[in-house]
């Protein structure tokens, strides 16, 4: 894709309050630390928890899922899988891949008046420490992260998108939510906010269109570029 769609323009104007996914649209968390290594940690953490035998859990690589699963199948460990993770997440951005186009986008959203909170389902300590370090932390109102042991919080969930904006009193009609996956489409339309999707790896486009993305892009500069230079302040 090249230059500005005009719907995607159309689609940015009006908005106040921009919710954005982190990994993928901000940063490739586990491009330093692959995410099948922090599962062999993760599950070697909840075997000397007492894990033993985890149903289904030796194959999984998706940490969500991961964690999911142990919420699922033991729930005794929840708290204990959820706490390694976050501190495996916030290892894991300390050595993951900026995108830049992500951190454009913040800095846009600051120059045109538009308030920025990050919804994710990596943990909120993460996240913080990402910002924190990037000096990113007085681009965005609001972190909100899963909800400590409790997996169910996670998007498609859209209970974290309401979060965010109950807490900056935003009306969904004044948001737009950007992300990179089918669940973050569902959780946005589940809390009728648009999804911009963000299509950064092959074949992604169609799925992130059919799940319902009012629009989809290949670049978060591009968003970035619409809300600097496009549309203006507000």
């Amino acid at each position: 894709m090249t230059g500005a769609p005009p719907f995607l323009v159309n689609v940015l104007r009006p908005v106040k309050h921009v919710l954005l996914d982190f990994d993928g649209p901000v940063c490739s968390v586990f491009a330093g630390l692959p995410a099948p290594e922090v599962a062999d940690r993760l599950r070697a953490a909840l075997l000397a928890a007492g894990g033993q035998g985890l149903a289904g859990s030796k194959s999984e690589t998706d940490l969500l899922a991961l964690l999911r699963l142990v919420a699922d199948t033991r729930p005794d460990l929840v708290t204990v899988a959820d706490d390694v993770l976050a501190e495996l997440e916030t290892e894991a951005v300390r050595v993951g891949r900026p995108n830049p186009g992500g951190e454009s986008v913040l800095r846009a959203c600051a120059s045109s008046g538009r308030s920025v909170s990050v919804v994710s389902n990596n943990a909120g300590v993460a996240i913080e420490e990402y910002l924190s370090a990037r000096g990113l932390t007085d681009y965005v109102v609001g972190v909100f992260g899963r909800t400590p042991g409790e997996p169910a919080s996670m998007k498609p969930n859209p209970r974290l998108l309401l979060e965010a904006m109950e807490a900056t009193a935003s009306r969904p009609g004044d948001c737009i939510f950007i992300g990179d996956a089918v669940r973050d489409v569902e959780a946005g339309d589940a809390a009728g906010v648009a999804t911009i999707g963000y299509a950064n790896k092959p074949g992604k486009d169609a799925k992130l269109a059919a799940a319902g993305a009012v629009v989809v892009v290949d670049s978060m500069q591009l968003i970035a570029d619409v809300l600097g230079a496009g549309l203006g302040a507000l």
